[in-house]
Order: C-alpha cells, then structure tokens, then sequence
C-alpha cells in the first residue's frame, strides 16, 4: 500500500482540532485513523488526539496475522469504543474538557481487503475511475435525506449541515458502524474530515485525483479545499493498493 496524508488548520481556523494517523503493522497490512475534535478552547484537541492515539495503540497491540475479517472487524469496533470510553471518562472528570467529543473514521487493509468503521460524519471514499463514499454520516442533514424531506443538494447549504447525531464521548456508550469492502489494484481508500467535503465538490475531487500523481494528491485536496473557502481544519489521507 502507498499512503499520503496532509492536515491543516484551513484559513480561517486560529487551530487545528483534528488529528489522524497512517501507517503499518506489516508489509502487507495497513491502517489510518482520521478524527475531528470538537469542544471548547482545546478540549476539540484533546478529543480527537485521544481517539487517535487510543485507537492505533490498541490497533497495534491486538493484531495477529492469523486474524480472520471478522476478527479484524470485532478489534476495530472494540478499539473506538475503548476511545469512546477513555474520551467520555476525561469529559466527566475535568470540566474545563466538559462536552468535548470527536468524529472517527478508522480502515485496516489487508490482502486487497478494507474493514472501515466511522462515528460522525468524517467519511471514507473509495476512488477508481470514480468516487463512492462508503460510509454514511451520522447528521442531521443526512436523517433528513434519508427521511425524504430534504434533497442532498438541500444539505449542502442546509443551515445544520454541521450537526452530527453520534460522537465519540458524546455519551457513555456509542454505536460504531463497520463494513467490510474488497479493493483491487489500483484503487484508493481517501480518509477525510468535512473540513474537505464541505468546502470541495467530489467531483473536483475526483478530478484531483485523476489530474495528479497519487503522491500529491492529498496535499492538492487540502489547496482545493482552502481555495473553496478554508472556513474549517482540513485532513485528507489516501491508502493506495
């Protein structure tokens, strides 16, 4: 796998409030971890640090080459509810960290096979020849399209479009959603925050995809996303097969 990554505070943002991690275990399995950290002063921070660092760790330590999907499956959902656990227990303990919570979206990759998880409205797009988002946010806006009362069009300049209806930290428990995806060659798992996706169109993101080199193609969505407007922190990761 070929991972690019790029984080940044947009222009208009005095600090950057997500967080995100990429790497490997093995030669032949991957992982990344992308959150968006919400809460007053630095409490945002504190969150989506946390999630991020609780995760991978735990990623790290529990994974066996032996694994089956669905083993992988149960250790990445057992993984964000322990950062769940660990961000709503610090929340609890100091008020000045009160209320503080974080989007995640999380995949292991191994042997051409994808195990997402997401909590919020952070998204994973799988990019080919063209881009399909393969988690569905957790938002007020997206309840609506799904109840049919707005239109996806509607929610892109709905007043609540940044509402989210899940967090990690949130609350004492959370529901993560999990899906297990097949990749062939070639193709690209793009992790993102909204920081993206509510300031770039996907089909300029596609076509940043198509018009540059896989290698710069992260940081040529953070330019697109800061010459669409920049109004919040932008992090964009792509694990390529």
């Amino acid at each position: 796998m070929k991972i690019y990554s790029k984080i940044d505070k947009g222009v208009v943002r005095n600090s950057n409030q997500d967080a995100y991690f990429a790497g490997e275990i093995s030669q032949d399995v991957t992982f990344a971890v992308v959150c968006d950290g919400m809460g007053g002063a630095n409490a945002g921070n504190v969150a989506s640090g946390t999630a991020v660092k609780t995760i991978s760790e735990y990623i790290i330590k529990s994974y066996r080459n032996n694994m089956s999907a669905e083993d992988i499956a149960k250790m990445l959902k057992n993984a964000i509810i322990s950062a769940n656990i660990e961000i709503y227990d610090m929340s609890s303990k100091n008020e000045h960290l009160s209320g503080m919570g974080t989007t995640v979206v999380a995949a292991v990759v191994r042997d051409g096979n994808a195990v997402i998880a997401n909590v919020g409205d952070s998204r994973i797009y799988l990019v080919d020849d063209k881009l399909t988002q393969l988690t569905t946010d957790h938002s007020i806006v997206q309840t609506l399209i799904e109840s049919g009362k707005i239109t996806p069009e509607d929610a892109k300049v709905h007043p609540r479009k940044n509402v989210i209806t899940r967090a990690l930290g949130a609350e004492a428990e959370v529901a993560v959603d999990i899906s297990e995806y097949g990749l062939s060659g070639g193709n690209t798992l793009l992790l993102c925050t909204d920081g993206l996706t509510n300031f770039a169109t996907e089909e300029d993101i596609l076509k940043t995809f198509k018009q540059n080199d896989i290698s710069a193609v992260a940081e040529k969505l953070v330019e697109l996303a800061n010459n669409g407007g920049g109004g919040d922190n932008i992090t964009a990761v792509t694990l390529t097969m």
